[in-house]
C-alpha cells in the first residue's frame, strides 16, 4: 500500500522545480494530484510524466493571486477526485517591478508580492480547509525559506513575505488542529530548479563557491524539498504541527565569523571563481 493511496492533493506551482518534483513524488506514493499553475505546457508536460509513471494528475491553470482562481483549483479537486487532503502552497512569481528596500519598493510591488507569498496561502488554505473537515483530517505545507529566518539586503518584499508565512502556518495549526488537520512550513536553502541551472550552467565556478557556503558542500535540489513536504504529510509526521522545517543543508547553522573567514579562504584560493551574483 503506497503511504498516499486514495488521498489528493494539490500542488500550487507544480509545473516545475520544488513543486514539480513535489507533485511528482506525492504521485508516484499514491495521491492523485491536482498541478495548479500559470505555465500550462510545463504543467501538462509534468502531468504528462506523472501518467507515464502510472501515477494520476490533473492540470489548472491558477494565479495563485486571483481569488476566483484560487477557488476554482479546489473545486477542480474536489469534483474529480471527491475529497481533499493535501495543500502544498509553494508558488511565487516575482513582481515585475523586483525588489528593494522601504525607500525603493512600490506599493503596486508590495501589494502584487503580498497577493502570491501570503494572501494565497490564506485563500488556499480559506477554501481548503472545509472539505479537509469533511475528510476527517489533512495536511497543509506552505513553502518559506531561510530568508524567512535571516534577511538579506534589498529583499524587503521577499523577506517579509516568507517571515509571514511562518507566522500564518503557527496561526494555522493552532485553528485547525482540532480538526485533525496540521499544518507545517518548510525553509528551503539555495535549490537548482530547471531555471537555476540555466543560470549556473553559465557561471559554474559561481554554483561550487555557493556549494562550498554548505557545511554539506552542495546546494539543494528540488527532490529534497519534495521529500520533506511527503515527511510532513505522512502518518509519520502525525504529532508534527505548526513547526518550520528547515531544508537547508546546514546554511543557517553556521556561526558567521568562522563562515566569513573561511569564504576569504576559498576566494584566495580560487582566484578565478565567478560570484554568483
Amino acid at each position: 500500500m503506497k503511504k498516499f493511496a486514495d488521498k489528493v492533493a494539490i500542488v500550487t506551482g507544480g509545473a516545475a522545480g520544488i513543486g514539480g518534483a513535489t507533485a511528482r513524488l506525492l504521485a508516484e506514493q499514491g495521491a492523485s494530484v491536482l498541478i495548479a499553475d500559470i505555465n500550462m505546457p510545463q504543467a501538462e508536460a509534468n502531468a504528462d510524466t506523472i501518467r507515464g509513471e502510472g501515477g494520476t494528475a490533473e492540470v489548472i491553470s491558477t494565479n495563485v493571486g486571483s481569488h476566483d482562481d484560487i477557488a476554482a483549483m479546489v473545486d477542480r479537486a474536489v469534483d474529480s477526485w471527491g475529497r481533499l487532503d493535501i495543500l502544498v502552497n509553494n508558488a511565487f512569481s516575482p513582481t515585475d517591478e523586483g525588489d528593494g528596500d522601504a525607500l525603493t519598493v512600490s506599493e503596486d510591488a508590495w501589494d502584487v508580492g503580498m497577493a502570491t507569498l501570503v494572501k494565497a496561502h490564506f485563500l488556499a488554505t480559506k477554501h481548503a480547509v472545509p472539505h479537509m473537515r469533511e475528510a476527517g483530517g489533512g495536511s497543509i505545507v506552505n513553502i518559506s525559506s531561510v530568508h524567512g529566518l535571516l534577511m538579506a539586503p534589498g529583499k524587503l518584499i521577499y523577506e517579509a513575505g516568507k517571515s509571514a508565512v511562518i507566522g500564518i502556518t503557527k496561526q494555522m495549526a493552532i485553528d485547525f488542529g482540532p480538526d485533525g488537520i496540521r499544518v507545517n512550513a518548510i525553509c528551503p536553502g539555495h535549490i537548482v530548479t530547471e531555471r537555476q541551472q540555466i543560470r549556473w550552467d553559465e557561471n559554474p565556478s559561481g554554483l561550487r563557491y555557493f556549494e562550498d557556503q554548505y557545511p554539506v558542500r552542495r546546494t539543494g535540489i528540488p527532490l529534497d524539498i519534495a521529500n520533506a513536504v511527503s515527511f510532513l504529510c505522512s502518518e509519520e509526521a502525525s504529532f508534527i504541527t505548526g513547526h518550520a522545517l528547515v531544508v537547508d543543508g546546514g546554511l543557517t547553522i553556521q556561526l558567521q565569523e568562522d563562515f566569513s573567514v573561511r569564504q576569504v579562504h576559498y576566494i584566495r584560493e580560487h582566484p578565478d571563481a565567478q560570484m554568483p551574483y
